[in-house]
């Protein structure tokens, strides 16, 4: 018997994602963003997501379906970001799923949108083994996760404690100038620096944190670090080495994402690592989790780019490998969760 088709939706932000999966392959994965419209305001703004997402659902479903060659009558069921995320667009994006379900006489599955930047790696690399670990990295979260079932069993060791990682990008780029997403440019620019030119801190790494927060992340120190570092430099009426700053920025947040993920690898006896989320596009990081990775004799997974940023990949192969574990719908009024567990795989 055929595995399910599943249609996935993601609203969480600003791509407006629809994706196709049927068991862990793609049939296709269509995303229109509004990145654009948000960048003159140096940040996302709810209000315009929500706008864009209504206006992009329709023709991207349908974009989604043409190139499957696939009937709407064919979906056999329908999963959707849940939470965590943006209220608004959040909204959008459950209340075209839910029409889709109550149209089509379809189940519906809310599911967990953290825990589908690392489901979407299944798609490209094939089932997780029994015991994997997470390490899921974007604008608004940096979470590590035990994953020891997909779809029923995920148990977070450790988060941010401030900003995430993407976002802490974000603010040093607007300290340096950068356009907005800051990511991007810092990770550009830090190509051609000396990440070894200034020591910025490593957040909750000293001997009295590790009782507490061994595997918890702490960006928002490091960003005031550089802040001052700047300022300073500014006051005394020197240049700014702005290849060298960012470089070292980066190390630092490469530097403790993959020390305190390998750590918990070790810990639980994990030989398989996963790295997702949007920041997990960065250079830096990639780099040095190979690096770690192949020293610990750890399995290192990271999806190509395109599945890194949000997308509806990630939340049909969660709904996919929800709907194989045999798990109950979703009924037809669940709410959104801005601030979703990660307890929660489905609501």
């Amino acid at each position: 018997m055929a595995d399910p088709l599943v249609l996935g939706i993601e609203t969480s932000c600003d791509e407006t994602g629809v994706a196709l999966v049927r068991g862990n392959d793609l049939l296709v994965d269509a995303v229109a963003s509004s990145m654009e419209e948000h960048a003159r305001y140096g940040g996302i703004i709810p209000e315009v997501a929500s706008r864009a997402h209504l206006e992009a659902m329709i023709p991207t479903i349908q974009k989604a379906l043409g190139e499957a060659d696939v009937d709407l009558s064919e979906v056999d069921a329908i999963a959707v970001t849940a939470g965590p995320g943006l209220v608004g667009p959040l909204t959008i994006g459950a209340s075209a799923a839910k029409a889709l379900s109550i149209g089509l006489n379809k189940p519906l599955y809310g599911v967990n949108h953290v825990i589908g930047h690392a489901c979407v790696d299944q798609l490209v690399d094939g089932p997780l083994p029994e015991r994997a670990m997470a390490l899921v990295v974007s604008g608004g979260h940096s979470s590590l996760l035990l994953v020891d079932d997909i779809a029923t069993d995920v148990t977070e060791l450790g988060s941010t404690l401030d900003d995430a990682a993407g976002e802490a990008f974000d603010k040093v780029g607007r300290l340096l100038g950068l356009p907005y997403p800051g990511g991007p440019h810092i990770d550009r620019l830090a190509r051609e620096g000396d990440p070894t030119a200034i020591r910025f801190p490593r957040g909750l790494t000293a001997a009295k944190d590790q009782a507490k927060h061994a595997y918890d992340f702490s960006f928002s120190g490091l960003k005031t670090a550089v802040a001052r570092w700047v300022e300073a430099r500014t006051d005394a009426g020197q240049e700014i080495p702005v290849h060298d700053v960012a470089a070292s920025f980066a190390e630092a947040v490469a530097d403790v994402l993959t020390a305190k993920t390998i750590a918990a690898c070790h810990k639980h006896g994990v030989e398989t690592l996963v790295v997702g989320g949007g920041f997990s596009a960065n250079s830096q990081l990639r780099e040095m989790a190979a690096k770690r990775c192949a020293e610990a004799g750890i399995d290192l997974r990271i999806p190509p780019i395109r599945y890194c940023t949000d997308n509806g990949a990630m939340i049909a192969a969660l709904g996919s490998a929800v709907v194989r574990a045999g798990l109950a719908p979703s009924n037809l009024d669940i709410p959104v969760d801005s601030s979703m567990p990660l307890t929660t795989i489905t609501v």
